[in-house]
């Protein structure tokens, strides 16, 4: 049983700025690589980082200021590993960390999140946001450019794996999805990981809904955090899960250009919380 529920305790998390390239607060829909993908201990040469997945601002390119005796210890971590890594064995470049773009993931947010929470005396923190993020990839019935990532995570001591299913398994069933699927998965800042899957009845395939893991060492300890500390996380798309509870089978029917807007009329409004 896991030791919190997912509705108590969780603060959101600052997205709502659209062009911003400092390293503090507030926290934007435009980053820079550095804590998009560095600071995750995600590698530079990772096909993720390539224009083909990733759109760079143009004006501002770059940023000007990052904490720099954090940028030494991830720099560290790279090229040479730490706390039982051997890190990735290259020449990390510093003018690939300061490069502007659109983020790709709310996790740019958490993990500028997880490194002020990690300047303070450790207390166990549950964040969330729900925000856009911005991924080159062509358009079809399943994906988008631009769509809405749910994103959250748990800081705490004796965490385990254990711990996310269950969180995941209880959002889930909420929303009136019980048929999940929990896949190992490889991702660079998480380990274990898991893709998380659901069955859409109308598409009548497993469709994957999001994707979670346990962040590894090598992006807590530079920031700080003592060593029994561990992080669950999880995000996943808001337009998927909304396709599988309503029998949506084109995401372009829920987010773009080419919604029919007189959706909104035929559909009675979604409260909630309300009476």
């Amino acid at each position: 049983m896991f030791p919190f529920c997912v509705d108590c305790s969780f603060e959101e998390m600052p997205t709502n700025n659209f062009v911003e390239s400092r390293y503090w607060f507030p926290i934007s829909v435009s980053t820079c690589s550095f804590w998009n993908f560095d600071a995750l201990f995600q590698p530079q040469q990772h096909p993720a980082r390539d224009s083909h997945d990733t759109f760079f601002l143009e004006v501002p390119s770059t940023t000007r200021e990052l904490p720099e005796d954090y940028v030494k210890l991830v720099k560290r971590v790279h090229e040479s590993g730490g706390y039982g890594s051997r890190g990735y064995m290259y020449d990390w470049k510093r003018e690939e960390a300061n490069k502007n773009l659109l983020r790709t993931h709310t996790t740019a947010v958490s993990t500028r999140m997880l490194y002020a929470l990690a300047k303070q005396p450790f207390t166990p923190k549950r964040y969330f946001s729900i925000d856009r993020v911005f991924r080159n990839e062509s358009v079809d019935r399943t994906h988008l450019a631009e769509f809405h990532q749910i994103e959250g995570l748990v800081c705490d001591k004796g965490l385990t794996l254990g711990d996310l299913i269950g969180v995941l398994n209880d959002f889930f069933s909420r929303l009136g999805m019980s048929k999940l699927r929990f896949k190992p998965a490889y991702n660079p800042y998480t380990e274990p990981s898991m893709e998380i899957f659901s069955y859409h009845e109308g598409l009548k395939k497993w469709v994957e809904i999001g994707n979670s893991g346990m962040f590894r060492p090598e992006m807590l300890l530079p920031m700080g955090f003592p060593e029994d500390v561990r992080v669950i996380a999880w995000g996943l798309s808001l337009e998927r899960p909304t396709m599988i509870l309503y029998g949506v089978d084109n995401i372009r029917d829920l987010f773009g250009h080419k919604v029919d807007l007189s959706l909104m009329k035929r559909n009675p409004i979604c409260r909630l919380g309300i009476d």
